[in-house]
């Protein structure tokens, strides 16, 4: 039985009692027992408004956290190109103080760290970019 029709139930056996205290009790009693069913119906329809509220309210914050995420308008081609241009421009004086001190190394631990730079600013402007779509219900990374 599902929750709609557990309610239904419910409200249907509600409704079975009213009618039968109404039965035993009289007429004089039926505009209090009205009432009282009315108020249940009125506290079931709340429930299931306040229910319907919330859900909508929770995702429209998840679409919110979701366009959060996305990439910013300000991440425009000009601003990606200019980081790459200094990106360059830093790499040779990099590649000479890294070459000069520590030889091969040096060189190629300054290049690490430039590609890395890159490959992070990469990945945080397309966050799609290494294939990665987004995450499953579980957590799990699907492809």
């Amino acid at each position: 039985m599902t929750g709609m029709d557990g309610r239904n139930t419910d409200l249907k056996k509600e409704l079975d009692a009213t009618l039968q205290a109404r039965r035993e009790l009289g007429e004089e009693y039926e505009s209090a027992l009205v009432d009282s069913f009315l108020e249940k119906v009125d506290q079931r329809i709340d429930g299931a408004v306040e229910r319907r509220v919330r859900r909508q309210l929770a995702e429209q914050q998840m679409t919110v956290a979701r366009d959060a995420r996305a990439p910013r308008a300000t991440d425009t081609w000009g601003e990606r190109f200019g980081f790459g241009i200094v990106s360059l421009v830093l790499a040779v004086p990099l590649s000479a103080i890294g070459g000069g001190v520590a030889h091969l190394p040096g060189l190629l631990v300054a290049w690490l760290g430039i590609v890395g730079v890159n490959v992070v600013q990469a990945v945080r402007t397309n966050p799609g970019l290494f294939g990665r779509r987004g995450s499953g219900q579980d957590g799990d990374w699907s492809d």
